[in-house]
């Protein structure tokens, strides 16, 4: 079933299902971390809506932004900010593949320190 997967695809199922597990209810804050940006969205699975995002594409931090850890650090906040707004202070973090260091850590730390909960 797994055969022909990718170490990054066999990861990214595995932190997925163990999410799944335990959970619960609560939403899932989703990373995505390109060479260039990172991207980040609060996504209630039960409704199957996103609640909040941020990414580095954003028009007014665009041209001061890329791919470094203080602006992942700074979608990070701004992605606690918009969480909070909509209502949702805690949630599962869902890293998908990508190891817990670098860019993904400082957008976890920056989302933790603006308030969210996990």
């Amino acid at each position: 079933m797994t055969k022909g997967l990718s170490l990054f695809e066999k990861r990214r199922r595995r932190v997925r299902t163990a999410l799944r597990a335990k959970g619960g209810e609560r939403p899932r804050l989703s990373i995505h971390r390109s060479s260039q940006h990172i991207y980040a969205q609060v996504i209630d699975d039960a409704q199957g809506i996103t609640i909040a995002s941020a990414s580095t594409l954003e028009k007014d931090v665009r041209d001061v932004t890329g791919a470094t850890t203080t602006a992942a650090a700074d979608v990070g906040k701004r992605l606690a900010e918009r969480s909070k707004a909509a209502g949702v202070t805690t949630v599962v973090f869902d890293r998908g593949g990508f190891l817990f260091h670098g860019r993904v850590r400082a957008l976890a730390e920056g989302a933790r320190e603006a308030g969210l909960e996990f």
